[in-house]
């Protein structure tokens, strides 16, 4: 099936499109120019009449890459459709005309990450307070709420009222290392000297002397010589008796 999907995509579109399948699961790449002519195709030619989501990712220097998700429930395959925009202009044609269930991610799409979606019937704020100022989702966004008060929810440990000994502090998500109230001054690089050894002292202990092998005295000599040699006791064959 993903390969018949492909055919189609080349057909309709030509060189304009490029298509390829990863983990079993067809992406079509699409100009941001054809983005609602392509998710047009997806649902009637292809039957993907069911949206499941949108949202971008932030590629930095190479811009928003803008991924739909559709389905369809008749065949039973799916597939993404994706584009990109620029990041100095982060602008594309809505997909709510195609596909109505895209309005809401569409408004948390532009609020996350800032992109703009032409068309739309309303990009109001979705999940963000009043007068929150940036995109928390681009990467250069530092979260700077997460370090000027204390991250609701559970208590960490050390904090009053948890009862439990403190630990170090982790640093947030979205907080740089070097920023922030938690930060700690860089030390300058200490030089280790090398330990020098102790001179061995002299020994002041002497080893004893060898010992001269001792020698026998001749009346030692004499004595062993003059003993007799010890009889040996033997037993007869027949009547065992001493012999």
């Amino acid at each position: 099936m993903t390969i018949e999907l492909s055919v189609a995509w080349s057909r309709r579109f030509g060189d304009e499109v490029h298509s390829e399948e990863t983990f079993g699961l067809l992406t079509v790449d699409v100009p941001p120019g054809l983005w609602a002519e392509s998710l047009t195709f997806a649902r009637d030619d292809l039957g993907c009449a069911y949206f499941d989501w949108l949202t971008a990712v932030d590629e930095l220097e190479d811009g928003f890459a803008i991924v739909a998700h559709v389905y369809s429930l008749e065949e039973g395959h799916h597939l993404l459709v994706r584009t990109r925009v620029p990041r100095e202009d982060p602008r594309l044609a809505t997909a709510t005309e195609v596909y109505r269930g895209a309005n809401w991610h569409e408004r948390e799409t532009h609020e996350m990450f800032g992109v703009v979606f032409d068309g739309h019937p309303g990009l109001t704020p979705l999940l963000l307070p009043d007068g929150f100022e940036g995109h928390p989702l681009r990467k250069e966004f530092v979260l700077a709420a997460r370090v000027a008060k204390p991250w609701p929810g559970a208590k960490e440990p050390g904090e009053s009222g948890h009862g439990a000994p403190s630990r170090r502090r982790m640093m947030p998500p979205g907080v740089p290392a070097d920023w922030g109230p938690n930060a700690t001054p860089e030390r300058a690089p200490t030089k280790r000297m090398p330990r020098e050894r102790p001179a061995k002292e002299p020994s002041t202990t002497e080893s004893p002397a060898p010992e001269a092998p001792t020698t026998e005295s001749p009346d030692t000599e004499r004595a062993a010589e003059e003993r007799p040699p010890r009889r040996r006791r033997e037993r007869g064959i027949e009547g065992g008796d001493d012999v």
